[in-house]
């Protein structure tokens, strides 16, 4: 982290600036809007899940479509849009609020915006790192990303649970409103051109549909890629149909308040720090394939300590769980997607970011609608069990094939790519 050469990189550091505040801003969302639902207006186990399905609807709606959009168009500008429209909708909620017209209906509107605006934005966001930075860099690069995101998921919940502590959630909304401003102004201050976006193919720019196929057909030709995307998405079903009930375990069967509720996320964080900070040394030491079974089985079996809390000690085994969650995640994290950008060629890097994030944002909406429904049908606990369980089984897709992968594969050159 404290080392390597970007940190000379004036354009990384502006992009890695940008990135820190407006993920720490996120953060305090993350935790601020399921609060608002949960203690402001009362929502039900269902209204909660529906609520984190129309958060992640728009990849599984528009990500395909965002990809070849981005391979299209220069990527910065697109970030920049985005970022904007988050801000707008999520200034919306205190606005609201302060006007005694804040509804469920709206929070579900403000979810999907900034939705629809963080699918355009991570698609260019992953996209547009390679474009400034050599592909050797790449694991540099999305280690200092992730280190600071991971300082982001430490911070960002302490100060959102501070925040809705003392100023309550929907006031807490409007400090992340204003961490996309931050992002705006960092994008716009980068001055390194962009490549000229390439056309799809030899003969030159081809139909929409083409182009979007073109994406899906590379990343399933690509044994390595369609394994991981598999594996990820079975884990981001099952989380999501345990994370759709977290918050409301937390306050209503725990009794926890949200400031408690933050520090023990940003606690726990620190093991997302140690995790990023240790993602390489893993992969060198134990291979690749080995890093990312491991690190994937590993974060649903911490799970479990969360429904434990019940009988005891609920503080400590909420930290505990956490900690081992926020480790393992930037571990199979950096190098899955360190990974997928090393074997891609750059005209085929947003349909291929599209493509994967279609395949493993669109069991978000899918878990979190099924949480809420089995929360409200049989409980709060038997949906979590539920999302521990195909959490588990997610680390199975590596066996497939990744598992024997010790470094990653050689670059693939623009000459031997799939055609649609």
């Amino acid at each position: 982290m404290l080392r390597g050469k970007l940190w000379r990189d004036s354009e990384f550091l502006k992009l890695w600036f940008g990135q820190s505040i407006s993920e720490t801003g996120s953060q305090i969302s993350v935790l601020a809007l399921p609060t608002v639902a949960i203690l402001v207006l009362g929502a039900s186990p269902f209204q909660v899940g529906l609520l984190a399905a129309f958060e992640n609807l728009a990849f599984p709606v528009l990500g395909l479509v965002a990809g070849v959009y981005v391979d299209r168009l220069r990527r910065r500008p697109i970030m920049i849009v985005c970022d904007l429209v988050r801000l707008a909708a999520l200034a919306s909620v205190p606005i609201a609020f302060f006007l005694h017209s804040l509804s469920m209906p709206q929070l579900y509107a403000v979810a999907l915006v900034t939705g629809v605006g963080t699918v355009f934005f991570d698609v260019s966001y992953q996209s547009y790192l390679p474009a400034i930075i050599s592909r050797a860099d790449l694991v540099e690069g999305n280690s200092k990303l992730q280190v600071t995101g991971s300082i982001a998921q430490m911070v960002g919940p302490a100060l959102a649970g501070l925040l809705i502590q003392f100023l309550g959630a929907a006031r807490a909304v409007a400090a992340d409103a204003a961490s996309f401003l931050v992002s705006v102004i960092s994008l716009w201050w980068i001055r390194r051109p962009e490549p000229t976006p390439q056309p799809a193919g030899e003969a030159g720019r081809r139909g929409f549909m083409s182009e979007m196929w073109e994406g899906i057909h590379f990343v399933f030709g690509n044994p390595t890629i369609w394994k991981i995307a598999g594996s990820t998405s079975t884990s981001n079903l099952g989380s999501n149909i345990f994370f759709a009930v977290f918050l409301i375990f937390v306050y209503r069967t725990l009794h926890l308040t949200p400031g408690i509720i933050g520090i023990v996320f940003a606690v726990g964080a620190i093991g997302g720090l140690l995790g990023a900070l240790s993602a390489s040394w893993i992969a060198a030491r134990i291979g690749l394939g080995p890093t990312l079974f491991v690190s994937m089985v590993a974060g649903g079996l911490a799970n479990v300590l969360v429904p434990l809390a019940q009988f005891g000690y609920a503080v400590p085994l909420l930290l505990a769980s956490e900690a081992i969650v926020f480790f393992v995640l930037p571990v199979y994290n950096i190098n899955q997607v360190s990974l997928r950008q090393a074997i891609t060629p750059d005209r085929v890097q947003g349909r291929m970011n599209a493509t994967v994030r279609t395949v493993i944002w669109g069991t978000m909406p899918i878990g979190a609608f099924i949480g809420g429904v089995i929360g409200s049908t049989y409980g709060i606990l038997p949906a979590m069990y539920v999302g521990i369980a195909i959490t588990i089984l997610a680390g199975f897709w590596i066996l497939l094939g990744p598992i024997r992968l010790r470094v990653p594969p050689p670059p693939v050159s623009s000459s031997s790519d799939v055609k649609a």
